[in-house]
């Protein structure tokens, strides 16, 4: 590539900060990277705020540590580059719960984002058909099939499987129900073994077989004092010039290169919303967004379940789809005071509306509705906190990944998108997407 190249990176999530270290450590010297982000801080989801004096996620909590060819995740990666590896800790507790009617079970193993590939170890909770899943001496999906995840799942398994564990774990992840969320986006593993295996619980098993991870290696990790602390060293460690509060309303082609609000570049890598990057590109955007609030509440001394957290499937009818027991999955939470930090998700896709109510009044509704799933009546708490995502969780329709093979097709070499509008949600998927838009800018300019 051309030396002393201007480089824009537009959105200063974690995908578009991924991308400007990507930047800074494989272009040329000289080259200028800006990010813009129209917020007043770098991160996106990634915040870390203060609940009763203790340090909490007030946006994702934590990360995958491994990927899916059994290394360390693009996460892991991304800390120990630079500087936190010796900061990564890990939960204390793993075992997660499942509300149904109105007590808690454990959520059984065995499972590919709650789809079983080992039918009684999910019979305590759900009852699978399992006389659908039948070899019918062809593999479940053609070569280039999608499908969205309910409707394959209950033509296998039922619909106890689909509304007891897929739907809660899904809606966990993304804010969304089942039903409209793509195989292929969501479950890339299990969708690639669908292409093969001819069962359902033949796939699942193919699927994370294929996925590998050392015995009793921890499956999550997260960085001591927040992951707040990865998005600004990978800011910093980036050496691009961070402009807040900086929106960019316009991209348009200029001789040379872009023109990006004032400035004028000679690649520019959309770190953004697909919503908002659409407009950008003067394309129909084809994806919808959930929003959820986050409330977290510091309790004196409450009687919580030996249980991680859990989750609740819809039908349950709570606003509350998730809850975290923070001072129990994370030992470096945990206070002498015996104050617990307990941290609600609520709202779905399609029920916005839930979440127009004021802040004490959700505070209220989620105390109330843990009290319920919990069984026991929680002390008031000694503080709260109340994030909002609006437009936050994408969600992935059925073909998907094709509709964002066939949008990239079309751009000029010297513009790629990132982040989780396209490549998975999750740090490690961001991170990876904005990794790939920097590679790609780069051949760009070459």
């Amino acid at each position: 590539m051309r030396r002393e190249a201007r480089v824009a990176v537009v959105g200063g999530g974690i995908a578009g900060l991924a991308a400007a270290l990507r930047l800074r450590d494989r272009a040329p010297g000289g080259t200028t990277i800006t990010v813009y982000e129209q917020s007043g801080a770098v991160g996106g989801k990634l915040r870390t705020g203060a609940v009763a004096g203790s340090v909490v996620e007030l946006g994702a909590e934590a990360f995958l540590v491994r990927d899916p060819d059994g290394g360390d995740s693009a996460a892991v990666a991304l800390a120990r580059r630079v500087g936190l590896g010796d900061a990564l800790v890990h939960p204390a507790t793993g075992q997660a719960g499942l509300a149904l009617h109105g007590r808690l079970a454990p959520m059984p193993g065995g499972t590919l984002l709650g789809v079983p590939g080992d039918l009684e170890k999910v019979a305590a909770v759900a009852r699978p058909e399992a006389e659908r899943d039948h070899d019918g001496g062809r593999p479940l999906l053609g070569p280039a099939e999608d499908v969205a995840v309910g409707p394959f799942v209950r033509r296998r398994l039922g619909d106890e499987v689909v509304d007891r564990l897929v739907d809660p774990l899904l809606g966990g992840v993304y804010a969304g129900r089942a039903d409209g969320l793509s195989l292929a986006a969501t479950m890339p593993g299990l969708a690639r073994a669908a292409r093969v295996e001819h069962t359902l619980t033949g796939a699942v098993r193919s699927a994370m077989a294929a996925a590998p991870r050392p015995a009793g290696g921890p499956v999550f990790a997260t960085v001591a004092g927040g992951v707040g602390r990865l998005a600004a060293a990978v800011a910093e460690a980036s050496g691009a010039r961070i402009r807040l509060g900086a929106p960019v309303r316009e991209l348009s082609r200029v001789p040379g290169g872009w023109r990006v609000g004032p400035d004028t570049v000679d690649a520019v890598v959309l770190a953004l919303p697909a919503r908002r990057a659409a407009r950008l590109l003067g394309v129909e955007p084809a994806l919808d967004y959930a929003s959820v609030a986050l409330v977290t509440l510091a309790l004196p001394a409450p009687d919580l379940p030996a249980l991680s957290g859990f989750l609740v499937p819809a039908g349950e009818g709570t606003l509350v789809k998730a809850a975290t027991f923070f001072s129990t999955k994370w030992a470096h939470l945990r206070r002498d005071d015996g104050v617990a930090l307990v941290r609600a998700s609520a709202g779905r896709y399609g029920e916005e509306h839930q979440l127009h109510a004021g802040d004490p009044e959700l505070v209220r509704t989620v105390h109330t509705e843990l009290s319920t799933l919990i069984g026991s009546r929680l002390p008031e708490p000694v503080d709260a906190r109340v994030e909002r995502w609006g437009g936050a969780l994408p969600q992935y329709p059925v073909g998907h990944v094709e509709q964002v093979a066939a949008l990239r097709a079309t751009l000029p070499p010297t513009v790629a998108l990132a982040g989780a509008g396209y490549d998975g949600v999750g740090i490690p998927a961001c991170v990876r997407s904005g990794e790939t838009a920097a590679d790609d800018v780069l051949k760009g300019l070459s």
